[in-house]
């Protein structure tokens, strides 16, 4: 089993920039996207189903803004969109697809760098999300969650992290939160399990020369229960091409859906 994850910044802009026809050339089984920046009135037919999938989404309220979906080649048993909370669910943030007892999540959490407001929006999503992430594993499933978390757990995990410790995205809180995930939960970084090399980075920014000098973070994840993450074979991040300001992440697992 293959899955792909990758914040596509605009599911249009995405689509203009090759990403459906890089994704007829992959074999994934299931591709986690999320800042879809649209309504389904606004997808094309390959946006809804590319070939070989079927697409599932949840879209926030608000127009051009955020949105999470997952493409699977399997028809899923079960599709959960949203956690049950107003404010989280209004800005389409978790959709899950159950496959007997594996569950696979496409997660956006919210970025906090535009300002204090939405600073104080990622730390209320952080709170009411944890119990969430404490049902999930303490339901027996085998869970992975795939997505963009906005934030880069340890020093190794962005270029300059000397600089950006009072800046959302490696807050000293945040990179608990992340911690607490992995250790008090007992969640899995899948990644990090398969490869403990520096400079491996998802997200540049666009200002500067961040893509040319590798001056990156972290951010997007495949986070899974102890008992898959051990499946996990071999992870790639997949920079010949741009579809994004991120990169795919591939992660092969010793598993058939």
């Amino acid at each position: 089993m293959q899955i792909i994850t990758l914040n596509l910044n605009g599911i249009r802009a995405a689509a203009k920039k090759g990403f459906f026809e890089w994704l007829d050339k992959q074999t994934a089984d299931v591709v986690c996207v999320q800042e879809l920046k649209a309504q389904l009135p606004d997808f094309s037919q390959t946006m809804l189903t590319p070939d070989g999938y079927r697409g599932y989404f949840h879209c926030a309220i608000q127009k051009g803004y955020s949105g999470v979906g997952i493409y699977s080649r399997k028809q899923p048993d079960k599709v959960i969109e949203g956690v049950g909370i107003t404010e989280i669910d209004a800005e389409g943030r978790f959709i899950q697809i159950d496959f007997g007892e594996l569950s696979i999540i496409s997660l956006y959490l919210p970025s906090g760098s535009s300002g204090e407001h939405r600073q104080a929006a990622k730390f209320f999503f952080m709170e009411k999300f944890f119990p969430v992430l404490q049902t999930l594993i303490a339901s027996g499933r085998e869970i992975i969650l795939c997505g963009d978390w906005n934030i880069a757990h340890k020093e190794i995990d962005l270029k300059n992290w000397r600089s950006n410790q009072k800046n959302s995205g490696f807050l000293p809180e945040e990179r608990a939160w992340l911690s607490q995930v992995f250790d008090e939960i007992g969640f899995v970084d899948v990644f990090r399990r398969l490869n403990s090399d520096p400079e491996q980075y998802t997200w540049w920014s666009n200002r500067g020369q961040a893509w040319a000098k590798n001056v990156g973070w972290r951010i997007d994840y495949q986070i899974a229960t102890p008992a898959m993450a051990q499946k996990a074979q071999h992870a790639t991040i997949y920079k010949t091409e741009r579809f994004s300001d991120h990169a795919p992440l591939l992660i092969d697992y010793d598993h058939t859906l």
